[in-house]
């Protein structure tokens, strides 16, 4: 185990376009500040500041970053490159130890201090920082595709307003607005206007280029719908379909990013070598998720340290031996919400009547009758299912399928 003694701290405030790093003994004492660029360019400059004062003072240097998978991912990947000890400082620890001072004003240096300073008190408990390329390609990869959705759902939402001013009974005949054969008739029929002296003949013919299992009393309802709607055209139409064949186009647009972007994750997703896949419920998309929230598995001991880690293990308030637990506020929210909706998946009904996952469902009914209430069930759903997902990554194993209660 180092000796704090033995060690000198520099403590890094990250930011987009510079770093501030503080240079501090095991005394506490701030020694030298260095402010670089965030560009590889700059990282020898640091290092060789940092070396001239550790070999002058006769000690090792360790490093810890703020939010090493951040805006100092570049800077974090290049130490451990060459060598250097690399602590991950989580923002809130950081954010604790500025609060524990009065400062009449926040600046980068007093940041970069207290950076080490929480390195100095927690050396021994620090994780080191793993930046791994995989990783952290597969958390932008996620993070781009949630911004394609969100997008995607803007852009339905747009082609709603438009096309219910246009085609009143629209849902009769398109019960999906963005399918292919629909998005082909908003961007070719923005309005009825364009469908003057068109026959159910034509129109048929032109879906079947889309879907060849199209019939023609698809085109025949269309045609009645819009003869029993009325006139809806209205002032300044050509400008509003303007508007409808400028959204399906992003729409189109999107679903193409959208495609692509998930063979990139399933391409990624190879060299985890996990098999999160093989258990219901989890798809590429959540399997994507949950690898780039909890990251190297290998950072937490056991179970229980990612049950913490996203918030699903309860916390225990105390005083004078005397108190009680209460659900977690705290932990990585987007993997919390992760857990939940996959809890909720498992014991949800489809309309068939039969639960998705029987096991889960009879633990989640047996967890009501002895008086928990349903967001209590939940979290025991989420808390067992952390479980399996930590087994899962830790051993690189398939989903096994628990047996129910009556079968044993």
């Amino acid at each position: 185990m180092q000796r704090r003694e033995n060690l000198l701290y520099v403590g890094i405030d990250l930011h987009k376009e510079t770093h501030t790093a503080v240079m501090v003994n095991c005394w506490n004492e701030k020694l030298e500040v260095v402010v670089i660029e965030n560009k590889p360019s700059e990282f020898k400059k640091l290092e060789e500041k940092v070396n001239r004062k550790s070999n002058r003072l006769g000690l090792e240097p360790i490093y810890g970053l703020e939010n090493a998978y951040g805006y100092g991912r570049s800077l974090a990947v290049w130490l451990i490159e060459n060598g250097y000890i690399v602590k991950d400082i989580n923002p809130a620890l950081a954010y604790d130890q500025r609060k524990s001072a009065p400062m009449l004003r926040k600046n980068d240096e007093h940041d970069a201090y207290c950076v080490a300073t929480v390195l100095i008190n927690q050396l021994h408990t620090l994780p080191d920082a793993k930046p791994k390329d995989n990783e952290w390609t597969l958390a932008q990869l996620v993070n781009r595709r949630d911004l394609l959705v969100k997008d995607g759902i803007r852009f339905k939402n747009g082609l709603h307003e438009q096309i219910s001013m246009a085609y009143p009974s629209y849902s009769k005949f398109f019960s999906e607005i963005d399918g292919k054969c629909a998005l082909y008739f908003w961007k070719t029929y923005p309005s009825p206007v364009h469908l003057q002296e068109k026959t159910a003949e034509e129109l048929t013919m032109e879906f079947k280029e889309i879907s060849p299992i199209i019939r023609k009393d698809k085109a025949e309802l269309i045609l009645d719908c819009v003869q029993n709607d009325g006139d809806t055209i209205r002032e300044y139409q050509e400008s509003r379909d303007f508007i409808t064949t400028s959204l399906v186009r992003d729409l189109e647009h999107q679903k193409e990013e959208l495609a692509g972007l998930d063979k990139e994750i399933e391409k990624i997703l190879l060299s985890f070598d996990y098999k999160l896949t093989s258990m219901p419920g989890i798809g590429t998309s959540i399997a994507s998720k949950l690898i780039a929230e909890i990251g190297d598995i290998r950072r937490f001991p056991n179970a229980d340290k990612l049950a913490r880690f996203a918030g699903v293990a309860p916390v225990k308030f105390s005083s004078a031996g005397k108190g009680k637990e209460q659900s977690s506020r705290q932990g990585n929210r987007q993997l919390h919400g992760l857990f939940y909706f996959l809890a909720v998946t498992m014991v949800s009904k489809p309309k068939n009547g039969a639960p998705n996952h029987p096991v889960f469902y009879d633990y989640y009914i047996r967890k009501i009758g002895e008086g928990k209430t349903k967001s209590q069930a939940l979290v025991c759903i989420m808390r067992r299912l952390v479980n399996i997902v930590y087994g899962m990554m830790k051993n690189k194993t398939e989903y096994r399928e628990p047996i129910r209660e009556e079968e044993q």
